[in-house]
């Protein structure tokens, strides 16, 4: 029989009594009478039991999924009855692409991987085509995170002059977020016919997104905020109503030394903003700190170039020809449209087996 050799347990990522022990040893935990005395600590530990059972529900699917095949195949063979191999065959085929998913996040080893992300997409090189690219991209994301199940929380959205937006910050919570949407971090190229042009011709437009890992509120970083970073209050731009137009909710950071900026106004509350804009602004100094760290000043550079012709790592052709090719990876397709409307899972995992470590 083809599922015979299926494993009812799997080690490692799949320790499923592994983990429910963990699972149960936090709860008697969290029973306890002084269990929120430390709010930190609580915190901490209840996003680890969350972690854990998110990860137990994706091996008990997979391993119901086998079984349930395996049930399909054997009452098919014994009654020569080949009307259900469409649905054994589907069943298989979600499987295995769950199980490929599974694989990717046990390659996510990285210290932040399993944090959620903060996304910054900012138009660059192109004028208003681009900032139409920069909304287009926007929703790009938007679509992938809904149908991966992760939650997203703006923070600061830009509108452009005439079409699109100039920027936009984002939340993205869930399940490894940075560890999927790291391999989003660069430039985006889109080639087509230019919709704002009266004369229809081609235009290339350029938009960068930066991928951070959103801290967890234990993990502090020594600022000095009165000295290493202007804090300036804006209006908050966009819709939001008589409130939004008339108070100064919106909280913009620039950190002296780096150079880093921070928009946060999405929040009707300034210190809501600040809290979250220092947030941000934390993980960004972080990541920028650790590059230092490893010697890789030059590497960051590289990465941060002009958004413009020669830095990207992907890009979108929608004329002559319909394809998306990220050139780290040479990950192609035909599939324009898909691409746009959130199927980006093919990058992402041709970038993380690009990049996993070598097994020993």
């Amino acid at each position: 029989m083809i599922f015979e050799s299926a494993p009812k347990r799997f080690g490692g990522t799949f320790d499923v009594e592994g983990k429910q022990a963990r699972v149960a040893e936090l709860e008697a935990m969290a029973a306890q009478p002084d269990f929120w005395n430390d709010h930190e600590r609580a915190q901490k530990l209840n996003k680890e039991r969350v972690s854990l059972e998110t990860s137990i529900n994706h091996v008990v699917e997979v391993e119901n999924s086998v079984e349930e095949a395996e049930v399909l195949y054997e009452l098919a063979m014994e009654s020569d009855d080949n009307s259900v191999e469409g649905e054994i065959v589907s069943i298989v085929t979600k499987t295995t692409s769950e199980l490929g998913r599974m694989e990717l996040r046990r390659m996510m080893s990285g210290e932040y991987d399993h944090c959620n992300a903060v996304m910054t997409i900012q138009a660059g090189a192109g004028g208003t085509d681009a900032q139409d690219w920069a909304e287009m991209l926007l929703r790009m994301y938007l679509r992938w995170a809904e149908r991966s199940g992760f939650e997203v929380q703006e923070a600061d959205i830009q509108p452009g002059e005439e079409a699109g937006i100039k920027g936009a910050t984002l939340f993205i919570r869930g399940d490894h977020a940075y560890g999927w949407l790291r391999a989003e971090s660069g430039v985006h190229r889109i080639v087509r016919i230019s919709p704002f042009d009266a004369n229809a011709r081609r235009q290339t437009s350029f938009t960068a997104v930066t991928i951070d890992p959103e801290l967890d509120d234990g993990v502090e970083i020594d600022i000095d905020w009165a000295k290493e970073v202007r804090e300036d209050t804006l209006r908050s731009s966009g819709a939001g109503g008589q409130h939004v137009n008339k108070t100064e909710s919106a909280i913009r950071l620039t950190h002296w030394e780096t150079g880093i900026v921070v928009n946060c106004q999405s929040e009707r509350s300034q210190h809501k903003n600040r809290a979250a804009a220092r947030k941000i602004m934390m993980a960004r100094l972080l990541v920028y700190m650790e590059a230092q760290q490893e010697e890789e000043r030059a590497k960051i550079a590289a990465e941060k170039l002009k958004i413009e012709w020669g830095s990207q790592i992907r890009s979108y052709v929608n004329h002559p020809y319909r394809m998306v090719k990220d050139h780290r990876t040479d990950h192609e397709t035909s599939q324009f449209d898909a691409v746009l409307d959130g199927d980006i899972d093919g990058f992402m995992e041709a970038y993380l087996l690009s990049n996993a470590p070598e097994r020993s």
